[in-house]
């Protein structure tokens, strides 16, 4: 039974774009994710402008809600249902010290809706939030459409692959691999780095064939172990 996975979310706001999208964008991600067995770590729709991250205030309370549940928290999922502001997204997971992975979504626009109250930019804001993390130096997934509804089936195929990606970071982060025997002579590549490994939070625990053969050939062919 695969384990359930916690996110903190990250909605992306800019002032001068509805803020009815925020509030809509909000609901859907939470029924989303609802639907996915995810726990989100969000912003209350009070503690900030519709719980959304614009200013430097709101990334430092996400941050903090972010940082109240780092033991927890599996990957990023930042939500952009208008243009968004950048630096706020950035600042709050730099603030957040978090090292996990990171998805990011847009909105499309509806083309037939292109109006102010229905007005999102959100694919020039993706590109911005994405060229801002880049420059923090923080890896990222997007989806496979630049723009999607959180609540198609192309972005639920993302987001499953997204939890897929957790899980692996969650499982390798800090796992003790054993490594039996020396590697073949004949075959280079099965050469690795063990500072490699170690640099990533992976430790390799050796031992030699010689000290398996010695307590196997002692096991009675009976025994279960």
């Amino acid at each position: 039974m695969q384990s359930k996975l916690t996110f903190g979310v990250i909605v992306g706001n800019r002032d001068f774009f509805p803020d009815a999208l925020i509030t809509e964008g909000r609901q859907d991600i939470l029924e989303v994710l609802a639907e996915s067995n995810i726990t989100p770590i969000i912003l209350d729709e009070d503690a900030t402008k519709l719980g959304a991250v614009e200013t430097w205030q709101d990334a430092k309370k996400c941050a903090d809600l972010f940082k109240q549940h780092r033991d927890e928290i599996d990957g990023i999922l930042v939500i952009l249902p208008n243009f968004g502001d950048e630096k706020g997204i950035a600042e709050t997971i730099k603030l957040s010290g978090l090292d996990v992975p990171i998805l990011v979504q847009a909105y499309p626009d509806d083309l037939n809706q292109m109006i102010p109250s229905r007005r999102r930019d959100a694919f020039c804001g993706k590109i911005s939030a994405c060229n801002n993390l880049y420059q923090y130096g923080y890896k990222y997934s997007v989806t496979q459409l630049h723009t999607v509804h959180p609540k198609s089936e192309s972005f639920k195929a993302d987001l499953r692959q997204f939890m897929g990606v957790c899980r692996v970071v969650k499982g390798l982060r800090n796992a003790r691999l054993g490594a039996i025997g020396a590697r073949p002579n004949a075959f280079n590549t099965t050469r690795y780095s063990e500072k490699l490994l170690q640099s990533v939070g992976m430790s390799v625990q050796t031992i030699d064939l010689t000290d398996i053969f010695g307590p196997a050939r002692k096991l009675a062919d009976d025994d279960g172990r």
